[in-house]
């Protein structure tokens, strides 16, 4: 699936499953798999598991790690999610990052993510370029609205040198996605985000939920960046 998303233009894959839930050890042979197969950046989800049970995702040593700047408070219909993220642990994750080199994505579910992130900068934790992930409609405690009003206050707030996308599970993704490429902004896209390539249309598979984005990113004459290009941008280094 990954390579397949590289073929079809995304530059980042955001990477997890329940398998290396119950198999964290397996995480080196994931990121190697997939390095073997293409340059792309490799990211390891899976922000709800507290810092210090990620050392096997650290020692993989992906390019990027999903670290959420909140708690988690998500209604799914599997079942709820409620995890609590101090600011320790947060100062963890910083400090964790800089030892492995690897770049951490963080989510930002509202304004009081960015007051979190506001902190580490002020620690002087973190290094330039700064890489949000904006959420919207995405059910639990932590839900903000997918509208224009609130895309722009969230932007309105970010501090300088960062650089963000948006990840929208409604079926207002596409007219988000098209805002956020306007405003200079990226998007995430795949089946944990909003798994439609048309209305009430399930896509097959990723790849093509990538390619709806690189078509919209062309109509919005925005170029689309390989990942050789996302690093540049991104001060990502090969692994």
């Amino acid at each position: 699936t990954v390579y397949k998303c590289y073929e079809a233009g995304a530059s980042i894959a955001h990477v997890h499953t329940f398998y290396l839930i119950d198999h964290p050890e397996e995480w080196a042979k994931t990121v190697q798999l997939i390095r073997d197969k293409c340059d792309i950046i490799v990211q390891a989800g899976m922000s709800s598991i507290p810092a210090e049970g990620r050392t096997e995702m650290f020692e993989a040593k992906p390019d990027m790690m999903s670290i959420i700047l909140n708690h988690h408070d998500e209604a799914f219909p599997s079942g709820d999610i409620y995890r609590i993220h101090t600011r320790e642990e947060l100062e963890l994750y910083a400090n964790k990052c800089r030892k492995y080199n690897v770049k951490p994505e963080f989510e930002i579910w509202h304004a009081g993510s960015i007051w979190n992130l506001n902190y580490l900068i002020k620690k002087n934790l973190l290094d330039k370029p700064y890489f949000l992930t904006l959420f919207f409609d995405w059910p639990g405690g932590t839900w903000s609205p997918a509208t224009s009003q609130e895309f722009l206050a969230r932007l309105a707030v970010i501090p300088p040198g960062c650089i963000y996308q948006v990840s929208v599970m409604s079926p207002e993704q596409p007219k988000l996605a098209a805002l956020s490429i306007i405003h200079g902004g990226h998007v995430r896209t795949g089946t944990e985000d909003y798994p439609y390539v048309y209305k009430n249309v399930l896509a097959k598979h990723n790849a093509e939920l990538v390619a709806k984005i690189r078509n919209l990113g062309k109509e919005l004459d925005r170029d689309i960046a390989d990942p050789s290009t996302a690093r540049r941008i991104l001060n990502i280094r090969s692994k």
